[in-house]
């Protein structure tokens, strides 16, 4: 079972962590990332009906694939059943640090005292990326991925105004309270087995926090793994409603398998703006630098670092 977890944040580099992790000769992965399956506000039945199907989808989706045996990492889903979860480390032979990635982990306030139950002696990987900065990631990944069409102010107000069930609003926001979350971890685990990194930090120099990870977690760290390939590189539509409608309605993949050279590049040309064409407004970010603020500042006292210039709009 597994003695470490990637538990958080979203949109702070888990992916590539994850990925450069599941290289180490030292070191199992679970074949399925973000399981999910500690964080009970997952389960299906706390998320909104517009979700609820999908998760149910990809549930059976994992039990299928689990059946034939799991090769790679392309599978993803909630695993909700104990005996799915165990069966994702089937594979483990000799490794030292066995592990998954969950980035739901660090939020949710039923995954660690379950996970302590099962192992009070497992280990957290926690990265923390400025909490604005995060959110307006997030969103970029949810317009990408056609869940969302309006804009930026828009998507923050509604999650302000939003219920507590599971949805692309909640807990969009709640997930960059970061110091009122490592304090909850911290009361349940003993701070030796907790790491904590700053996003800004792993990519200032990947190579030195990449050694520092597997000293944190009792593998040869002189291992150097492939890091070079991005994840998550998110295309931006021009038109966000159009793009929604496309994507949520299927025709998306198969128009874009239709069209191949040139044609596609000019397809893609016309429907996708420039890298960072989207950029956050100042007003938007005053807004979350207000919200964020105290909870920003009781995280500069846990890690006893300077982070002012996340407060900063």
């Amino acid at each position: 079972m597994p003695n470490f977890f990637l538990a958080g944040a979203p949109k702070a580099g888990t992916t590539s962590l994850y990925h450069v992790l599941s290289q180490h000769p030292d070191i199992f992965m679970s074949p399925v990332k973000e399981p999910t399956f500690f964080a009970e506000e997952a389960r299906a039945e706390n998320m909104v009906p517009y979700l609820q199907a999908t998760v149910r989808q990809q549930e059976r989706e994992v039990r299928e694939a689990l059946k034939g045996g799991i090769s790679g990492n392309s599978v993803r889903g909630v695993v909700s059943r104990w005996e799915d979860y165990v069966q994702l480390f089937a594979g483990v032979t000799h490794e030292r640090a066995i592990g998954e990635a969950s980035v739901t982990y660090l939020w949710s306030g039923t995954a660690v005292p379950r996970i302590v139950q099962m192992n009070p002696a497992a280990r957290f990987l926690v990265i923390l990326r400025n909490p604005a900065e995060r959110a307006f990631s997030q969103y970029l990944h949810y317009v990408s991925d056609g869940h969302v069409s309006c804009s930026f102010g828009e998507h923050v107000g509604r999650s302000l105004r939003h219920d507590r069930r599971m949805s692309t609003h909640h807990p969009f926001l709640e997930f960059g309270m970061y110091g009122e979350q490592l304090e909850r971890l911290y009361r349940l685990v003993p701070r030796a087995q907790v790491g904590v990194w700053l996003y800004e930090d792993t990519l200032r120099d990947p190579s030195a926090f990449h050694r520092e990870v597997f000293r944190f977690l009792g593998v040869d760290e002189s291992f150097v793994p492939n890091a070079q390939k991005r994840y998550h590189q998110m295309e931006i539509p021009r038109q966000l409603h159009v793009a929604r409608l496309l994507k949520r309605s299927g025709a998306w993949t198969p128009l874009r398998a239709a069209v191949s050279g040139r044609w596609r590049r000019a397809l893609k040309a016309a429907f996708y703006r420039r890298p960072g064409a989207l950029r956050m407004g100042a007003e938007d970010r005053k807004l979350l630098c207000d919200l964020y603020c105290d909870d920003i500042s009781k995280l500069e006292a846990l890690l006893g670092r300077d982070l002012s210039a996340w407060k900063r709009a």
